[in-house]
């Protein structure tokens, strides 16, 4: 083992609890497109354009927000699955950006995926076993024969499947035995981070349900990690800690999840919270919905200044030239919004509070 990685396994092992598991700073990811044969300059699509977070041990963060606004390449960034632009992926202490392939390739053992779609994922001339098998023989987690079908049975009853699985094909499975499937191969690395990403938008509502809460058991047995990515703010609110919202490849909103839902600040995450039902009928018929005007802007051409100023109800002409930055409004909850203040020190707060009563008297 290189000394990179081996410093990189000692800083994951020896970081406190709550020490950040993961820290993504600065990511940016740029597409080149166009420059065929009729010529023409290339334009570049900015699909994550400066996104900055950081996930504790044990803790999952949802990044939420519509189709196309950078939210799975965020995720496949951090796994480098795509090249980052420009920026740093930081997990347990080590850059993984600068790592050296033979590096990245450890490193990756402790960082696993679920893919959103469980079918296309799964090989389908492989049995479930050989799928789970083929991860422990190349990385030598169990290379004995023996060992590894043991191991395969033991992954397949963690995800509450039989062991009998072990020798159908994915055809022969439902979607969420699948899903099922995918996460066991995902654990059998040990890993301590997860990227979900939608990991149950292609499934049934009440197989959902099941998927989410087999991940959250496995969260607390085996002190996992999640990023979890997803558009359905309801299934957001079920598993996440804390909830990133993007809008255009920027994160515009960041919190825990009961502020968040709450007490949203962006005016993006407030359209996104009132498009979702309620299943009280009487206040669903009550209560006054924000719909936004106009289109996505396209990431070809991204406006300048906040992103979000041709949409945003609140807009001034100062938004279109500058660009906000996450500011915390309150503590540990952060914003991008040139309009929104950060509220004062509670302290601070109560003491012109009462200088401006003795003012009065």
């Amino acid at each position: 083992m290189s000394a990179t990685l081996a410093a990189s396994e000692r800083a994951g092992q020896a970081s406190p609890p709550h020490a950040p598991v993961l820290q993504v700073r600065g990511l940016v990811k740029h597409f080149a497109v166009g420059g065929g044969l009729a010529g023409g300059g290339r334009a570049q699509v900015r699909a994550v354009d400066g996104v900055d977070f950081e996930i504790a041990r044990g803790e999952t963060l949802g990044l939420v927000g519509e189709s196309g606004c950078g939210k799975t390449t965020t995720g496949r960034c951090i796994l480098l699955l795509e090249r980052p632009t420009a920026g740093q992926v930081v997990f347990e202490g080590q850059d993984l950006t600068a790592m050296s392939d033979s590096d990245l390739r450890r490193a990756r053992r402790r960082i696993q995926v679920i893919f959103q779609d469980p079918y296309s994922s799964l090989n389908p001339r492989m049995t479930v076993g050989q799928m789970i098998e083929e991860p422990l023989a190349v990385h030598g987690l169990a290379p004995d024969p023996a060992r590894r079908a043991a191991r395969v049975a033991e992954l397949l009853s963690h995800v509450g499947l039989l062991p009998d699985m072990a020798l159908r094909y994915p055809h022969q499975l439902s979607g969420g035995q699948r899903q099922r499937v995918g996460i066991a191969r995902a654990l059998a690395m040990q890993p301590s981070l997860i990227v979900c990403d939608e990991p149950v938008s292609a499934l049934d509502v009440s197989i959902q349900a099941q998927i989410i809460n087999l991940l959250e058991e496995l969260q607390e047995t085996f002190g996992l990690t999640y990023l979890f990515v997803a558009h359905d703010l309801s299934v957001v609110r079920h598993i996440s800690d804390r909830v990133a919202v993007m809008y255009l490849g920027r994160i515009v909103e960041i919190t825990d999840r009961r502020s968040l839902y709450d007490d949203p600040q962006h005016p993006y995450t407030r359209a996104l919270l009132s498009a979702v039902p309620i299943p009280d009928p009487v206040v669903e018929a009550s209560r006054e919905r924000q719909v936004l005007a106009g289109e996505v802007p396209s990431p070809l051409a991204p406006p300048t200044g906040c992103v979000f100023h041709p949409r945003c109800p609140m807009a001034v002409a100062e938004c279109s030239r500058t660009v906000p930055p996450l500011k915390e409004i309150r503590p540990g909850h952060h914003a991008a919004c040139i309009r929104l203040e950060p509220a004062l020190p509670r302290p601070l707060a109560e003491r012109s509070q009462e200088q401006a009563a003795s003012n009065d008297r």
